[in-house]
């Protein structure tokens, strides 16, 4: 599971960074300023990196899963506050749900 949701995260930021028209339109469509889109990919990145030398390190990767379902929180929130629908924030919302069983599954030992 921690492989799979890194290689998510990396997908999501890889759109950010080759400025995908339809990943730029929604992040312009939530308020979020074009020099801020590459610091959303890289943070994607990162957190990624911490989950996979968290399957080494668990606190690392407890921490990142956790920071990755507060990044996907502020994606719903930015699309609630423009009044989305559900299907525009749903898959956000999949996402930070996802991270923040893996940070559960994590002191468990994955």
């Amino acid at each position: 599971m921690a492989v799979i949701l890194a290689a998510i995260a990396i997908v999501s930021a890889m759109g950010k960074l080759r400025k995908m028209p339809q990943v730029m339109d929604s992040m312009a469509h939530v308020g979020v300023k074009t020099n801020q889109i590459p610091v959303l990919a890289y943070l994607e990145i990162a957190g990624a990196i911490g989950i996979l030398i968290g399957i080494a390190y668990p606190l690392l990767a407890f921490v990142s899963a956790g920071a990755l379902m507060l990044y996907f929180l502020g994606a719903v929130a930015a699309h609630l506050r423009v009044k989305d629908k559900f299907k525009d924030f749903g898959p956000a919302l999949f996402l930070a749900v996802l991270f923040g069983y893996l940070a559960y599954l994590v002191p468990t030992g994955f």
